[in-house]
This record gives C-alpha cells, structure tokens and sequence, in this order.
C-alpha cells in the first residue's frame, strides 16, 4: 500500500509520465477497503493487486490501520476521485494525454467536457465505454490499438472492484502508456450523478455509511460483509506482528499493493 500523501503520488504519476523513458503501463489503483477485503478472500485477485505499481489507500479508515497499526506515519487518504481531480488540474498545461474508460453509456464524453471547463484541461484523446460482460482479448487488443494510436499518456478506468482492476490488468498487456490508474466511482463523482459524501461524514471515515444509505439496495450486502471484515483482519494482522510474523499483504512499502 502506498505509504505517502496524496500530493506524493500525484507528484509520481505526473513525473512518470513527463520522462522520455519506455512507456511502461505502471498500474495504479485507488484500493477500498472492499478491494483488500476481497484480496484477502480471493487469492486471484491479491495477486493482481500485488501486480499494480501503485495502491492507494482509498479509504480513511485503510490510512488509519496504516498508521496506527501497520507503522507507516505518512500514510494519509488517497481518494480516487481527488487523486484523479489532482492528476487533471495538474497536467492541464502540460503534454499529458488522457484517455477515459468506463461508466455507464455517455459518462467519459461527458467527463471530457467536464475537465475542460471545469480544470481547463482538454488534452482527452478518448473515450471508451466498456460492456458489462467480460471483454475477449481480441476486443483488448482493438481497444488498445485505439489507445496506442491515441499516443496517450494515463488511461483512467472508473468501474468497479474487482472488475476494474482485471481490466486493466488484462489490457495492459496491449496497451503502450505510463499509467493505467483504476478509480472506481470517481467519473460519476465528476460528472454529478453520484453525489459524494459531505465533508464531516470523509473527516470520520465514514463515507462508506453515506454511500450506504443513498444506495442501500445496492451496497447493503457489501457493506455488511467489508465492514466488520476489514477490522477483523487489521486485528488478525496485529496479532501476527506480535508474534513476529510479517504477511506481504500488509506491507506499507511503495510497492505492495495490499
């Protein structure tokens, strides 16, 4: 899990994709809470997240058992959508190219207007709409032909965990950018059709709650479930630093994603 600020990873991403090095699909993903629950139950995916360059720890309460029980003091919050917001604002007066892939039908043509009235920044060169079925490789490799010709320097991925992460891992095989960055809800953050958290419910990482009562149909079986399994494995894993045994998934170090 990615053990600095906000600001820190922004400052990688932007660095990465301002060099003239190789491009070489760095995958970065904004992990929930949900995501580490499902890592820890699904051995396929932890080995995709353990694949990513970057994991950002979504979730407040992820920096919390960061800094108070895993032993990384800079880790803070890295929201998806503010990391994205940040990335955007950031590059707007320099040569970075964005493509947009996902959301519902219209949402990353709308999303490309929206950050360039918004943030000034009109360097999209494209947009993707995945289906909800599972892409085949031969539609892998068409959209990356899409995005290679594109020359684009980040594609954001706005679906869900764990679909989103699988799709980028699988298209970045075909793909020749600096960043695949996989950021859940933030594209329907943006364009306004979920509405985010107030403040005072983030400051107390209690976002998951609001989110659960304007969606409780959707999310109630989720949130039952990651909740109470997310504090039950931050225990398990102290206990096991008790004992002396360390376990990679709770790694804090730049490079361990889970």
């Amino acid at each position: 899990m990615h053990g600095g600020s906000l600001e820190d990873a922004v400052d990688r991403v932007i660095s990465l994709c301002g060099s003239a090095q190789h491009k070489d699909n760095h995958l970065v993903s904004a992990t929930s809470a949900h995501g580490l629950v499902f890592a820890r139950r699904h051995a396929a995916f932890r080995r995709v997240l353990k694949g990513f360059f970057l994991n950002l720890p979504d979730g407040k309460p992820i920096a919390w058992a960061g800094r108070r029980l895993k032993g990384a003091a800079a880790m803070r919050q890295c929201r998806g959508s503010d990391f994205f917001m940040a990335v955007i604002d950031r590059s707007a007066d320099r040569p970075i190219k964005h493509f947009y892939c996902g959301g519902k039908t219209g949402v990353a043509a709308k999303l490309r207007d929206v950050c360039a009235d918004r943030y000034g920044n009109r360097n999209c060169v494209g947009v993707f709409f995945p289906p909800f079925r599972e892409m085949s490789d031969q539609e892998l490799q068409a959209l990356a032909g899409e995005i290679n010709r594109s020359d684009a320097d980040i594609v954001w991925v706005g679906l869900s965990t764990p679909k989103q992460e699988v799709f980028a891992t699988r298209l970045a095989r075909f793909t020749r950018v600096h960043v695949l960055a996989t950021i859940g809800a933030a594209f329907d953050f943006h364009v306004g059709n979920v509405k985010e958290a107030p403040g005072i419910f983030r400051r107390f990482g209690l976002e998951w709650f609001y989110r659960l009562c304007t969606e409780p149909r959707r999310l109630y079986r989720r949130y039952t479930e990651v909740v109470p399994l997310f504090i039950l494995y931050n225990l398990i894993d102290l206990v096991r630093a008790g004992a002396g045994k360390t376990d990679d998934l709770t790694d804090t170090g730049e490079r361990c994603g889970v």
